[in-house]
């Protein structure tokens, strides 16, 4: 009789769970790039600091009218339980507000930007503008 060693199978669903993520991203930067939108960064990431926020932002785009658009993508398998978009909670857009000022504080001139979000809810994608208003 064999056991199932559980860190091969946390490893496993950890590994899974990020293909999928990284699959959502590749959907949603195809998409926004259909809607006019280029992308100017994948996976941005911003170490902990003394704030201890960190973040990560999945894509930064450039929308046409000039906007910075800083895009959280969202999977999940169906849209059960409020699905993609409604999994973003305060502390997750704490840690993009914050990357997102790391970002900005390269340029001399802070652009508009916005924040999006790309919900992927099984076969559905819905990209939600102006999701939430930090910028």
């Amino acid at each position: 009789m064999s056991r199932s060693n559980p860190n091969a199978t946390a490893r496993h669903a950890e590994t899974t769970r990020a293909a999928t993520g990284r699959a959502g991203e590749t959907l949603a930067e195809r998409y926004l790039e259909t809607q006019g939108l280029r992308i100017l960064e994948r996976n941005y990431r911003v170490a902990r600091g003394r704030s201890r926020l960190g973040g990560e932002i999945d894509l930064i785009a450039l929308d046409a009218d000039g906007t910075v658009v800083f895009v959280e993508v969202r999977v999940r398998r169906s849209g059960v339980g409020g699905g993609a978009a409604a999994s973003i909670g305060s502390a997750k857009r704490a840690r993009l507000v914050y990357a997102a000022q790391t970002w900005l504080s390269q340029w001399s001139r802070v652009p508009p930007c916005r924040f999006d979000v790309v919900a992927v809810d099984g076969d559905r994608v819905q990209w939600l503008k102006a999701a939430f208003d930090e910028c």
